[in-house]
């Protein structure tokens, strides 16, 4: 089992930056990706981003390339998604999780463990 925990979020005017972190712990040497979904009301649960561990290759869904960064720290189990010139539309529930290898990475089934979600609002 794995255990994430997520820090961070909150409520920021457009164009502002926030900062998530996601702690993982228990069985983490099974980890091979660590993603990023969101999920706004009455939405379904989208990809935003993964991070492969072993060599930090990073995947973005279109509407946050180039304005959001993930990144991790392998010693710290620890990844991070950076989120700059937010936007309201970005306004969600972002939840972080872990997948042993299922792909592909983009789809939430894909991953197994999941953190407590944290809500990002983002006023115009």
């Amino acid at each position: 089992q794995v255990q994430l925990v997520e820090s961070g979020g909150g409520l920021v005017h457009a164009g502002g930056s926030l900062r998530f972190s996601c702690a993982a712990s228990g069985r983490t040497f099974n980890i091979y990706a660590m993603g990023w979904f969101r999920q706004a009301p009455g939405k379904e649960r989208e990809f935003v981003s993964t991070i492969i561990l072993s060599h930090g290759a990073a995947y973005y869904t279109d509407s946050v390339q180039g304005r959001f960064t993930v990144s991790r720290d392998n010693a710290k189990n620890t990844v991070y998604l950076q989120m700059n010139s937010l936007r309201p539309e970005d306004t969600a529930v972002y939840y972080c999780a872990a997948t042993e290898g299922t792909r592909p990475l983009t789809r939430p089934s894909s991953f197994n463990s999941w953190g407590q979600g944290t809500q990002v609002t983002v006023s115009s």
